[in-house]
């Protein structure tokens, strides 16, 4: 049966199953048990699980992630959890060099369960330090599985199934997402890593998207059906591994095929994807197209940000160049709200 969550809740509920049937799970780092609950999605766990298995770790990045790998090897099933991607980088010796390779080290004998929530967006002005999306880099690794959930379902499904893999995954959220409603089935359920879904289905243009601009392309999609243009929109959910074959699929039906993500263009995920299309020798319509953040840094100011992260009036741009469409102009300061998804946002930042 399922009810309608928001996106935070679907992660508490995924966690407190978790830790509900196996007591080898436990979820810690900065602020865990503060009563805000990291945008909600640990409140309330401490109280249950007590501070032993919910624990509030210093501000020592590397050092609590050499924690959370100890606890793995010694067989627990940590949840090490960053308040932003940015803090992560200071971990990064610790997650490639010793996470990522331990089970190869050692024959495949030795198993390394570790989930590594990582937050990624934009909001309030964070600025080149707080709000970088660099999924591409844990993605590039060997031996790290990184996920991106977009719905309530998929969150609760794909966080589920990560806390159950033997492998360390990178688990990426995006703080966009927070509020978004959706159905959640009760009870426990995964969503298998490695597998995207289909969104929306169309025959003239695939969308691949991740993350966040699942949303965007969604809602492109949506306007571009009003002028005779049915867009495909498949979100990717998971980056490594990821389902080549659900995309090379779409675009071999539609013959035109635009990759948008929450990061860089240069050397990033839609490089992957679009190289993997070329490569199979898809014949195309029009040349393929990314979507992705311009290559600077993240701005601080909101003028700036308004006209620096890509939305749905972007992709809604470059499909009807694909597909010769002639679209009204639309005035990207009237269709899109300053530094919210939209005005029913209400939180959490």
């Amino acid at each position: 049966m399922s009810r309608d969550l928001k996106y935070f809740q679907a992660i508490n509920e995924g966690t407190d199953l978790a830790m509900a049937a196996d007591p080898r799970v436990q979820i810690m780092g900065l602020g865990v048990p503060d009563p805000k609950g990291i945008f909600g999605t640990t409140a309330g766990l401490q109280e249950k699980y007590g501070s032993e298995r919910v624990s509030d770790l210093p501000t020592s990045e590397n050092g609590m992630t050499g924690v959370a790998i100890g606890c793995a090897l010694a067989g627990m099933r940590p949840i090490m959890t960053h308040h932003r991607l940015d803090f992560a980088l200071l971990t990064m010796e610790q997650l490639v060099n010793q996470a990522a390779k331990w089970h190869y080290m050692f024959g495949g004998k030795m198993r390394m369960p570790l989930v590594i929530r990582m937050l990624v967006g934009r909001g309030w002005g964070q600025g080149p330090q707080h709000s970088q999306s660099l999924q591409s880099w844990f993605a590039h690794v060997p031996g790290l599985k990184v996920v991106m959930p977009t719905t309530p379902h998929d969150v609760k499904g794909m966080l589920i199934a990560s806390i159950e893999d033997d492998n360390p995954v990178i688990f990426i959220e995006h703080r966009w997402l927070y509020n978004l409603s959706g159905p959640v089935p009760e009870g426990h359920y995964s969503v298998p890593l490695g597998s995207a879904r289909i969104m929306r289905s169309g025959s003239d243009l695939t969308i691949v998207a991740t993350s966040y601009m699942a949303v965007e392309a969604l809602r492109a999609a949506e306007h571009l059906a009003t002028h005779g243009v049915q867009a495909e929109v498949v979100d990717v959910r998971s980056l490594r591994p990821w389902d080549e074959a659900t995309v090379l699929a779409s675009v071999a039906r539609t013959g035109r095929v635009i990759v948008t993500d929450t990061g860089w263009a240069a050397v990033g995920f839609s490089a992957e994807v679009v190289a993997r299309i070329a490569e199979a020798g898809i014949p195309l319509k029009t040349p393929p197209r990314r979507v992705c953040l311009p290559d600077s840094p993240t701005p601080t100011t909101p003028a700036l940000a308004a006209v620096y992260y890509p939305r749905a009036v972007d992709l809604e741009k470059v499909a009807a160049v694909m597909c010769g469409l002639d679209l009204p102009p639309q005035d990207r300061a009237v269709t899109i709200p300053l530094d919210v998804p939209d005005m029913t946002f209400t939180g959490p930042f």
